[in-house]
């Protein structure tokens, strides 16, 4: 009996909160793809749907040879290993991507994980140790926050204010006893579009023998004239950043998947040591084959990284030519402040009406009061996909 009224009341409550979302126009719509991504897709009781809303920077979801070469992985090791890496052993396509992926950034080493969440969950814990501390952008991505929350709780954690070099300078001082200070910053912040500071992160690091961690999501496939990252778009070396953290599931073909890059030594860690690798399965064949691909077709056709800076160019200017006021950035993530997360919601709605498919972000995704569009451009639109898209936005 106690269950079933426990049952009652969670039930009761969770539709509470979804009716509330409901009446406030606050509930976030799920639709139904019924095609490859793409920049048109079909949309289940739409029909076709352009799509300024994906991480597939540079087209290469349904990419001929990314796709062929995730059906050779089912063809040569089936689903998976069906358990975890230091059980039942790792498979030869693993260890290939994963030095594609340590050369394709300049480190020593790399180590996949099933997502980047499961990779940044899987560094902070088993690299930072107790007596350490650790510095975090008050922007950075959820999965950092998470990652840094499954910490020793003696590790000292510090935030410093976006961006904001002075401060983090201040909190490198102040933690100046502890053996070893971890900065840890998005490359580029998925929210706000903007970039890290890199330069002047790396040489805070440098200056007070500290850590240099970065998330670069969004930045890997995008940033750099041969889609490296935010530490090519500075000209800097790989080796400029001690640990880079970064997902198979966006530019790189977009199916699942993240990694860590880093020395050798850090890598040995994580597989010795983290719980994702040690409690969770490896990276399916497949992706592991069609994400190997997708970095030899960015090595072998760097032109493509030049057709993505071209469109968000042309899309950037074409917004401001409309009016929309947006923070100047070479990155591909376009975000319109709206503020309130109704009327965010009710203009996606609006746009998606007209055929044009722009997600409104509000709470808890980004904070209360800072509800926005974020438009995502890809190499793989057209000048009249664009020009669609831009006539979309004079409407609205």
């Amino acid at each position: 009996m106690a269950s079933l009224v426990s049952n009652q009341a969670f039930e009761a409550r969770a539709a509470e909160i979804i009716d509330s979302l409901t009446q406030s126009g606050q509930l976030k719509p799920f639709y139904n793809i019924t095609s490859p991504m793409r920049p048109v897709v079909e949309i289940e009781g739409k029909g076709q749907v352009l799509v300024l809303c994906s991480n597939n920077y540079l087209g290469l979801a349904d990419h001929p040879e990314v796709m062929e070469a995730g059906i050779q992985g089912i063809r040569d090791y089936g689903a998976g290993t069906a358990s975890v890496r230091f059980i039942c052993g790792t498979l030869k396509c693993h260890r290939d991507l994963e030095a594609k992926i340590a050369k394709f950034l300049g480190t020593e080493s790399a180590l996949t994980y099933v997502s980047c969440w499961n990779a940044n969950e899987a560094v902070f814990p088993t690299l930072v140790d107790p007596a350490d501390a650790i510095l975090s952008d008050e922007l950075n991505h959820a999965s950092i926050i998470d990652g840094m929350r499954l910490m020793n709780k003696a590790v000292t954690k510090k935030i410093y204010r976006h961006s904001n070099m002075e401060q983090l300078e201040e909190l490198l001082k102040e933690t100046a006893s502890h053996p070893v200070r971890w900065v840890i910053t998005d490359g580029v912040f998925s929210m706000e579009g903007d970039v890290a500071k890199l330069p002047e992160m790396h040489q805070l690091c440098q200056q007070y023998n500290a850590m240099l961690i970065v998330d670069d999501s969004h930045g890997v496939g995008v940033l750099g004239k041969t889609g490296r990252g935010t530490h090519e778009h500075f000209g800097m070396e790989g080796s400029s950043v001690d640990v880079f953290t970064g997902t198979l599931g966006k530019a790189l073909g977009g199916g699942a998947g993240g990694y860590v890059a880093a020395s050798q030594n850090a890598i040995s860690m994580l597989e010795q040591r983290a719980r994702p690798s040690l409690f969770s399965n490896a990276l399916p064949a497949t992706v592991a084959y069609s994400a190997g691909k997708a970095i030899d077709v960015l090595d072998n056709d760097p032109g493509i990284v030049a057709r993505l800076h071209a469109n968000v160019k042309r899309f950037r200017e074409g917004l401001a030519e409309r009016g929309f006021d947006c923070t100047p950035s070479p990155t591909a993530i376009i975000p319109i402040m709206i503020g309130d997360e109704a009327e965010a919601i009710k203009k996606s709605a609006k746009l998606f009406e007209m055929g044009v498919m722009v997600i409104g972000f509000g709470f808890p995704v980004v904070p209360r009061g800072e509800a926005r569009l974020r438009v995502q451009v890809s190499a793989a639109l057209t000048d009249a996909h664009i020009e669609q898209a831009l006539d979309a936005f004079a409407k609205l």
